[in-house]
Parts: structure tokens; C-alpha cells; sequence
């Protein structure tokens, strides 16, 4: 009868726990720049539309755009204009921010109409930037065939490139990390801005405007085309994969990638115009039979598959003349249809010297332009108006929330075994225990660094044990040693994981949607010792109301503060404690360390 027993009790313990993972997700599952991503299937175009709408506002917070900040006049200066056979280069520097310059080279047709498409144009990691001219990658190339075609392009720098370079292309330390100041942000800022100016242009139709770029410039073209629907037509060139997402400073972002990669970021532009170019030699090699079916799967969903194209190209990595002329022959569908196909072969060009298309040939900046530590100081400053002076009060939840990374749960599962409880998010294999106590009344959850044993020793915790209200004694997220290693082992770890912090706020809001869906009556959420500051952000986001008991434990809301007892990237560009506390308007009290 011992075996049968055994293997009776065995079964209904795992029918206790079912749903419930023995093992937490979040020390395990991993993601990177390499990890091999698979699309998520859409059953609605109303349920793409939700997740698509979630990822906009993710990847304007990863960028430090959540919210956008306010645009300062651009000043264009065209500082020289050379004329050529058929068309014009003009070299312009644009102020994107103040004190901050972005330059480019205008290329135009000669001969324009009133109103002429527009494409912008980003230059990838080639060691020249919009310089680089050879036969794998050319930008003048590209930019001179389109300008002979009748379109107006605007070729601007990466951040650190060429004449950008008050900030260098990497930059950054654990200050600039949690005011959501990095190059991929600025960089999408910059593109936004170009946007901007070519709008300005009285040449240029503002309806119709295209974005492409090969390698690091296809991150940029997917990553605006994703925020900014004045790109009305887009082609990203040999970037566009499920097994390589970048791994350089202005392609990653913390919190950029958190339950997404590039093949769902790129699909974002559908039901607009879309060429994916790939290549047999890079990671874009499986283009054909892997990303491009799932990105058409959500133009479907529009129907609009008509309106996504691959061209497959055997080449290395590249924007060599097969991938020009396939871009110049999609642009030319939608933008031109008056081109004939002998309009649309790429000619070869005699690019300028470097000194002609560049602003500051010898690297002898305008005294206005600042130095990388004021643009910085520049940028706190002003996010710091912002979120002071702002009284969107959703703006400022929405903002604090898509910086943690955080959400209400919208279903969970739980256990009890005895008085040990485990939840967990339907969906995200996490799994956040603590210790039940049953009562009466409106329910206490209680948050202590060292876990509910140390929790229970709390006199403020006493007292509530002996008014018999029900009460979670949470466990808050420890990392494993495994997550730890590569928390400090990888560059982008933050682009595609959560911090510590980051957990144990989820943690706080999934224990509190569980609350909420089981007791009556307001909760009481408690925070002791360091855990005060997790539960303010936790009750700040929370959409439920609540009475929150927070010691703070010294914690001011310094920078220091932020980067030694709670690091959160771009905590601060959401407003900080200050955000917080507004938000918690039902702050009971601060109370002594336990």
C-alpha cells in the first residue's frame, strides 16, 4: 500500500501546484543579443494593436522619451551647398537639443518639383559613417542616385561620428543609466529631429517621407519607424533578425527589449510600406523562411501583405548596388511610379572629398557647442523641470511604470500549502512566495528585505498580527548567483532583463493584485526597512487605491541613493522619488527603522 500511497499523494501534489514553476523564470530564462527569439502568434489585429501600442510606449521609455521631451527650435545653418550634374549636396547642422548638434549632407535634385518624397537616410557602423564610400556600402552612392531620381535626402551622423561628436558613440556610467541618457536615445531624438527638418523643407512633401539604413542605420530606420508614423515608407537593410538584436551602445537600451526583439519592433510599422532586405552571409540568412513570414503574418492581420516585400541578396553584409536598386525599385513603386526602370539602375558616382561633405573638417567646433558633461547636465535639468512642472498625473504613472518595467497582473495562479503561498503571473513562469496569515478585515501585505522571518520579529508587524487581519508576509526577489554572473558579465544585460529592483516591485503589485482579488477592503501595504522605497514606486504605479506605510530609511532620491538601494535605469528621467510620492496619495506615514 507504501507505493500506491506515495504515488496517489505525488499526484496531488502536483495537482496542488500545477501552473505554479518550480523554478522562478527570471534566473533562468535569460535573454541577449544572441538569444534566438521566436514571434509570438496574434489571433487579432485588435490584439496586435494592444501589444503594439504597450511596445511604443516601452521603447520611448527605453530611449528616455517617456515623456517626450519639449522640442527647442532646430536653427538650421547650411553651411556650404555644391552643385553637381543633376543634383545638390548641402552639409547642415541641425540643434536637436540645446547646446547639442546633429549634421548631415542634404542631397537634392537639381531640377524639384514643388513638393518632392523625402528619405532619410542612417549610415551604419562603417568605420567612415556617411562618408563611407566602397562597393559593399556606399552613402553617397545612395544618396546621389536618389537625388538623380527626384527624391530630397538627408544623410545624418550617428552619435560620435564625423562632425557629432560632443558625445562620444559609447558613453555612459550608472548616473547617465538611470537618467535614461545613452546614445540610442539621443540617437533616436536625432532621427526624430531629422524628421523634423526635412518636414521644415518647402521642397519636401510632408506626407511622404522614407526612412532606410543598413546595419546600425536599419536599428535606426525600424526603431523610428516604430514611434514616429511620419515614416511613411520604410526599408531596413540586413539587420532585421531573430538571432543577432545589435549588441552596440546605440542599438540597446535598458528595458528595450523586455518580452520583444527587432522581428516585432520592425513588424510595428505595418500596415505602412515595408522592404526587408537580407543577406545570405550575415544573421540575416534565414530572413526569407523565418522573420520575413512572421513579420507578413501581422500585415495580414491588416490585410495588407501586398504591402511587405523581402529581397534576399547574395552578398555579405552590405548596402551594395543589388540592395540599392532593390530599395530604389520599392520606394519608387509607392513615391515615384513615373520612373522607368532604366530611372532605376545605380549609376556610378565620383563622391566628394571628405572636407567638402563635412562640417568641421578639422574638428574645430563653434564655441556653442557644449561639452558632453553639459549636454548631460542640460539633460537632467530638463527632464527635471518636466516631471516637476507636469500634471498629466497618467503621464506620470505611465512613465514610472514603463521604467520598471512593471505591471498590474491581468491573471495569476496560486498555491497554499500550510501557511506558504506561491503566485505566479499566467504566462511569465515567475513565481513570488510568501507567508499567509489569515484573518479578517482588510488584508496587510508586508515587504522586509530578509524575507517574512525577520518581517514577523517587527513591532509594527506584531501589532498587526494581534489586530487579526489576514496578511502577506512577501519574500522579495533574491537574485540567483547564475543571474548575478551575468548580470555583471554582460554589457546589455538591462536591454533584455529586469534589475533586482526592477523584480521586486512586480513582486510587490502581483501580491497586491492577489490581495485585491481575494479580501475585501483597502489594503495596507507595508515597507520595512530598505523595502520602504520598492513599496512607494510599487504603490505609485498600482492602479488600485491604497494605504501605504513606508519607512524610507534615509533614502532621499539622490543619485547616489538610486544606484546603491534601488537601481532602476531611467528611474530618475521618470520623475524619481519625487514622481512617487506624488503619485501615493494615500501615504500614511513613514515610520522608524525596524
Amino acid at each position: 500500500m507504501r507505493p500506491r500511497l506515495s504515488l496517489i499523494l505525488g499526484l496531488l501534489a502536483a495537482m496542488l501546484w500545477a501552473g505554479v514553476p518550480e523554478i522562478d523564470s527570471r534566473m533562468t530564462e535569460l535573454a541577449d543579443p544572441k538569444t534566438h527569439f521566436t514571434m509570438r502568434e496574434y489571433a487579432s489585429r485588435k490584439q496586435w494593436e494592444e501589444h503594439k501600442g504597450h511596445l511604443r510606449q516601452q521603447i520611448l521609455s527605453a530611449a528616455g522619451l517617456l515623456p517626450m521631451p519639449a522640442k527647442s527650435p532646430l536653427r538650421p545653418k547650411f553651411l556650404k551647398r555644391m552643385e553637381y550634374p543633376g543634383y545638390s549636396i548641402e552639409v547642415v547642422l541641425l540643434e536637436t537639443f540645446p547646446g547639442y548638434f546633429l549634421a548631415g549632407n542634404l542631397y537634392r535634385p537639381l531640377h524639384r518639383k514643388p513638393r518632392n518624397p523625402a528619405v532619410l537616410l542612417a549610415h551604419g557602423h562603417w568605420k567612415r559613417g556617411r562618408l563611407e564610400n566602397q562597393p559593399v556600402y556606399s552613402v553617397p552612392a545612395l544618396g546621389i542616385n536618389l537625388a538623380r531620381q527626384g527624391y530630397v535626402v538627408f544623410a545624418h551622423d550617428m552619435v560620435g561620428y564625423n562632425d557629432t561628436r560632443q558625445l562620444p558613440h559609447s558613453y555612459g556610467g550608472w548616473s547617465e543609466t538611470l537618467w535614461g541618457f545613452h546614445p540610442m536615445g539621443i540617437q533616436l531624438w536625432n532621427s526624430m529631429r531629422a524628421l523634423d527638418f526635412l518636414q521644415s523643407l518647402p521642397d519636401v512633401d510632408p506626407h511622404r517621407i522614407a526612412a532606410t539604413g543598413a546595419s546600425g542605420g536599419a536599428s535606426q530606420t525600424f526603431l523610428l519607424a516604430a514611434v514616429d508614423d511620419r515614416v511613411g515608407y520604410a526599408s531596413p537593410v540586413n539587420m532585421v533578425s531573430a538571432y543577432m538584436q545589435g549588441g552596440d551602445p546605440c542599438e540597446e537600451a535598458p528595458s528595450l527589449r523586455l518580452g520583444t526583439f527587432n522581428v516585432e519592433i520592425a513588424a510595428m510599422i505595418a500596415p505602412r510600406p515595408m522592404l526587408v532586405v537580407s543577406s545570405t552571409r550575415d544573421w540575416t540568412r534565414h530572413t526569407p523562411a523565418e522573420e520575413f513570414p512572421a513579420i507578413r503574418r501581422i500585415y495580414e492581420l491588416y490585410g495588407a501583405a501586398q504591402n511587405v516585400q523581402n529581397v534576399h541578396v547574395d552578398a555579405e553584409h552590405n548596402y551594395n548596388r543589388q540592395s540599392r536598386e532593390a530599395v530604389y525599385q520599392f520606394l519608387a513603386k509607392s513615391l515615384q511610379p513615373e520612373l522607368t526602370p532604366a530611372d532605376l539602375v545605380d549609376q556610378p558616382v565620383t563622391a566628394p572629398a571628405d572636407e567638402d561633405l563635412l562640417a568641421f573638417p578639422r574638428a574645430e567646433f563653434p564655441a556653442e557647442f557644449e561639452t558632453s558633461a553639459e549636454v548631460f547636465q542640460g539633460w537632467k535639468a530638463a527632464a527635471t523641470v518636466q516631471a516637476l512642472s507636469s500634471t498629466d498625473v497618467q503621464e506620470q504613472r505611465e512613465a514610472l511604470r514603463y521604467a520598471l518595467g512593471a505591471e498590474w497582473p491581468a491573471e495569476f495562479e496560486s498555491t497554499l500549502r500550510g501557511n506558504r503561498l506561491v503566485l505566479t503571473r499566467v504566462g511569465k513562469r515567475d513565481r513570488v512566495a510568501g507567508m499567509w496569515i489569515e484573518g479578517k478585515g482588510a488584508p496587510v501585505l508586508v515587504v522586509h528585505p530578509g524575507g517574512s522571518a525577520i518581517a514577523q520579529r517587527a513591532g509594527s508587524v506584531v501589532q498587526l498580527m494581534k489586530s487579526g487581519r489576514p496578511m502577506l508576509l512577501l519574500e522579495p526577489f533574491t537574485s540567483s548567483a547564475a543571474r548575478a554572473q551575468r548580470e555583471r558579465a554582460d554589457e546589455y544585460f538591462y536591454s533584455y532583463n529586469r534589475s533586482d529592483s526592477a523584480e521586486r516591485v512586480q513582486d510587490i503589485l502581483t501580491a497586491l493584485a492577489y490581495l485585491k482579488s481575494r479580501e475585501r477592503g483597502k489594503p495596507t501595504l507595508l515597507g520595512l526597512a530598505n523595502a520602504g522605497v520598492w513599496c512607494v514606486l510599487a504603490g505609485a504605479i498600482a492602479p488600485v487605491e491604497l494605504d501605504i506605510v513606508a519607512d524610507l530609511n534615509g533614502f532621499g532620491g539622490s543619485d547616489q541613493d538610486f544606484r546603491e538601494r534601488f537601481f532602476v535605469p531611467g528611474i530618475l528621467r521618470a520623475g524619481g522619488l519625487p514622481a512617487a510620492l506624488r503619485l501615493t496619495n494615500h501615504l500614511r506615514a513613514v515610520i522608524e527603522s525596524q
